[in-house]
């Protein structure tokens, strides 16, 4: 891509409660002095998902600063500069993204939104874990790609054939 030793990355969802969330907390975690991740959302909730919370705090992730904010705040000449946006959800991906400085590479990887589950206490965890489980393996897969040796249009297409593993849990 280029001679850069650090990228940052904005991980878009709706509500930037959950998908998108668990995204920026693992990619921080395992990028370490490679990547700087960030998440947002076209339709803030104003509030990180409680399950989340628990499920992130429960793997000893540290969430202060962590807060359920606009994708706005990154389009704004102040904010920092995108290498590489990834919309985790169909609706955020659908929907019209304001112009990003600097013209990122973006790829769209839908997960499935474990805050939208209805049913017993224990089937939502369980989803948000297999939710995690999905985003830390679709992760580790993308920091295994050779950034310093693809050129832009070739990253934009390896990231966009990288899709996430189909939900096994049965609801």
């Amino acid at each position: 891509m280029t001679d850069q030793t650090s990228y940052n990355v904005l991980f878009l969802c709706t509500g930037n409660s959950a998908r998108s969330i668990i995204a920026e907390s693992i990619l921080n975690r395992l990028g370490t002095d490679r990547f700087n991740a960030y998440s947002a959302g076209s339709h803030p909730s104003g509030q990180i998902h409680p399950l989340t919370v628990d499920l992130l705090a429960g793997l000893n992730y540290d969430l202060d600063g962590a807060r359920s904010k606009s994708w706005d705040e990154f389009a704004a000449d102040s904010a920092p500069q995108m290498d590489l946006i990834f919309t985790v959800c169909d609706n955020a991906a659908g929907e019209t993204c304001p112009i990003w400085p600097g013209h990122p590479t973006t790829a769209h990887w839908p997960f499935p939104d474990p805050a939208a589950f209805e049913g017993a206490e224990a089937g939502h965890k369980a989803l948000f874990a297999e939710v995690y489980g999905m985003i830390e393996r679709q992760i580790e897969a993308f920091l295994k790609l050779p950034f310093d040796s693809l050129d832009s249009a070739t990253l934009h297409k390896r990231l966009n054939e990288m899709k996430p593993e189909e939900l096994t849990l049965s609801k």
